[in-house]
């Protein structure tokens, strides 16, 4: 059994004892993280490493920041993508036996228009552009993270109040679409639900106690792994905690 999972942490320096008791409850495989805000040598490795995790980051300062904890070793393979000269922490693809495990924090695009929605789409365009290599070495592939893209009005507590909106407009919806078209899979949708679930709220207008969220975290597994993935679902309880990360855990099993 394989079992993975992400989580935007939104700082780990915050949450570290949140990830921390959550890795002893949960007992993934491997866990991605995102918005670590770190640089790599201020993150605490020291502390996952005691659980029994090894560590890869690729983080900065502030803002962004992305990190892979394993309790088997990994090989780095990426931290940015090929000739994109990008000095924004939001890639890091590493290797988990045969497995390549694709590490993404998608920028959120601001407002459609705007400066940082155009460097979002160029973004997922390189990504596109990577992917594709990436499964012509890679066959077994997990890519995951926080996309922030809602990919169909069931992923929206309210869609017509979010479309064409960013997280929700159909530039990005249809960059996603693309990504899946080359081989890959939204595990969480490979199961039947009983009502919408959600993976971010707001911390504002007490948006998780009326469950007005999107699920904009994934985990997409390619054609090679998905047949194997027997469960997927979104953990909820962290984000009822004190001083929660406005997102919550994803987690896939996979029997390999």
């Amino acid at each position: 059994m394989f079992k993975i999972a992400t989580w935007n942490v939104n700082s780990i320096r915050v949450r570290l004892d949140q990830v921390l008791q959550w890795l002893e409850k949960e007992q993934p495989d491997v866990l991605a993280l995102q918005e670590t805000k770190l640089p790599d040598e201020n993150f605490p490795v020291a502390g996952f490493e005691a659980a029994g995790y090894r560590v890869c980051s690729n983080g900065q300062k502030t803002y962004n920041g992305v990190a892979i904890l394993s309790r088997r070793p990994l090989k780095v393979i990426a931290t940015e993508f090929p000739g994109y000269n990008d000095p924004q922490r939001r890639v890091l693809c590493a290797v988990h036996e045969d497995i390549a495990v694709l590490n993404l924090y998608v920028p959120n695009g601001s407002e459609v228009g705007s400066e940082k929605y155009a460097y979002k789409l160029d973004w997922l365009a390189q990504l596109q552009t990577y992917t594709s290599a990436l499964l012509q070495e890679y066959p077994r592939c997990v890519m995951l993270g926080d996309f922030n893209i809602a990919p169909e009005d069931e992923d929206v507590h309210d869609p017509e109040v979010w479309r064409g909106k960013v997280l929700f407009s159909e530039p990005e919806r249809a960059t996603l679409q693309k990504l899946m078209e080359q081989g890959f899979a939204d595990c969480f949708r490979l199961f039947p639900r009983d009502e919408p679930q959600f993976s971010w709220w707001d911390y504002r207008a007490a948006a998780f106690r009326r469950n007005r969220g999107l699920r904009i975290d994934h985990i997409l597994a390619s054609q090679a792994l998905k047949d194997h993935c027997s469960a997927c679902d979104i953990d909820i309880e962290p984000r009822r905690l004190e001083r929660p990360s406005d997102h919550a855990p994803v987690v896939a099993t996979f029997d390999l």
